[in-house]
């Protein structure tokens, strides 16, 4: 993640009221009800909702409440959760939704905390998210230190922040006694990180009983106030395997040699010719195989990660890639001794993330531009790969945002969470969420 956002003092204008086109009208009327039958604009309603008194009593709570928040964030932080293995950390965010007084919450067949906050009507329904996985496998250290101000600890900020969040935001609709004419979906999701391949999302969409009902999606996820992430940024992920005969490094040599073709493969991906538009990347995370120094191995594996913001990119990276592999073991079998067996290769799909955008003149992209810029800060539009890769690629309105304060060293054992200036990103988060849902005068 990102260091420190700069904060600009808050000083709403009217002219910013002008950057979204209010004649295009939402497929439902979202937003704070006005007494005229023109539809309003992001501007009008962010405004209009930043003079409800209940939402300064909100905004109070999160202030007030800053230390509770950051202990809450320790106390998720410290249940493990590595790929596939959630169950500790959902459980616990099911309790706490129960403890909140939100009723209808459970964990759904894919293992996603799911919590419904009715409002006085099903629809528009707003989910707000945050995933429950961290990068790191079973075994590693979920301890907080602290260092100053900061806290230090695997997946602190990423994405430890956001749930923190979701169970904040929860809180001060709770405490305040918001209610809203649409309704809110709080949901703790699996499998975002790696392997995962947002299989929590993709069942909140696809097979969960809520697929069909969601009219858009908000992820919390890290730190920082000015990133809107309504970009979804494509990737694909290989497990590739080669296997042969092995044997002794001395007596067995001219045996074809799986890390030799693994080798070969990475060299020929390095030499793939990046172009700077669309930004494109590729990266080998783990390669492994072998016994000992001296022995040929009788199989190796490496995971490789390909990304790119543009479709058509991507396209032919991972024809390359698959070329490449391709290539690299015939020629590893080229080279080999008379009599001695070829390398058997396996290639697997282990990750596959649509892309897509969600256009800034949408309803949602346009309340989170004002909803950033009421809590002090220059909102900037961004691409990434995260949970909103797969309502976007569904046509369903969706963002990822950062749930405040700062944050470094994401995905590593020395990641850290600086929570100076955190209820900026929760006020944001919930101008935005009031904005899409719509506050009840009725009470």
């Amino acid at each position: 993640m990102t260091e420190r956002n700069k904060r600009l003092p808050y000083s709403p204008k009217k002219k910013s009221c002008c950057l979204f086109d209010s004649s295009r009208r939402p497929p439902r009327s979202w937003g704070v009800p006005m007494r005229t039958i023109a539809t309003p604009t992001p501007c009008q309603i962010i405004e209009e909702l930043m003079s409800v008194g209940d939402l300064q009593r909100a905004f109070r709570f999160f202030e007030q409440g800053a230390a509770e928040i950051t202990a809450e964030q320790v106390r998720i932080c410290s249940i493990p959760a590595p790929p596939f293995a959630e169950g500790e950390r959902a459980g616990y965010l099911r309790d706490r939704f129960i403890q909140l007084g939100l009723k209808d919450t459970h964990i759904d067949d894919e293992g996603n905390c799911v919590s419904f906050r009715p409002g006085r009507s099903q629809s528009p329904l707003l989910v707000v998210s945050a995933h429950l996985d961290t990068v790191f496998p079973a075994g590693t250290s979920c301890e907080v230190q602290m260092a100053g101000q900061k806290l230090l600890a695997p997946g602190i900020s990423d994405d430890c922040c956001g749930l923190a969040g979701l169970v904040a935001l929860a809180s001060a609709l709770e405490q305040t006694a918001i209610r809203t004419e649409g309704s809110l979906l709080f949901v703790a999701t699996v499998g975002e990180e790696g392997e995962g391949n947002l299989r929590g999302v993709n069942h909140l969409f696809t097979t969960g009983p809520w697929a069909t009902r969601i009219d858009a999606f908000v992820s919390l996820d890290g730190a920082g106030v000015d990133r809107i992430t309504n970009g979804a940024l494509g990737s694909r992920r290989y497990r590739v395997l080669l296997k042969g005969s092995g044997g002794h490094s001395w007596a067995d040599f001219g045996a074809a040699n799986p890390i030799h073709a693994l080798g070969r493969a990475i060299a020929k991906l390095a030499s793939y010719p990046v172009p700077e538009e669309p930004r494109t990347t590729f990266n080998v995370g783990r390669i492994e195989g072998g016994v000992s120094v001296n022995s040929i191995p009788t199989e190796a594996s490496m995971d490789v990660d390909l990304r790119s913001a543009a479709e058509n990119e991507l396209v032919r990276l991972d024809a390359f890639l698959r070329r490449a592999i391709r290539e690299a073991a015939e020629e590893e079998n080229g080279l080999r001794r008379k009599g001695k067996q070829p390398l058997q290769l396996e290639v697997k799909l282990i990750g596959d993330r649509p892309s897509g955008k969600t256009p800034a003149e949408t309803q949602l992209v346009g309340l989170a531009v004002e909803a950033t810029r009421a809590v002090g800060f220059e909102p900037q539009l961004d691409q990434a790969s995260t949970d909103s890769n797969i309502p976007i690629s569904l046509g369903i309105p969706a963002i990822t945002l950062g749930a405040g304060g700062a944050s470094g060293n994401s995905h590593t054992l020395t990641e850290w969470y600086d929570p100076h200036d955190r209820d900026l990103g929760l006020k944001r988060a919930l101008l935005l969420m009031l904005g899409m849902v719509g506050v009840s005068k009725g009470g």
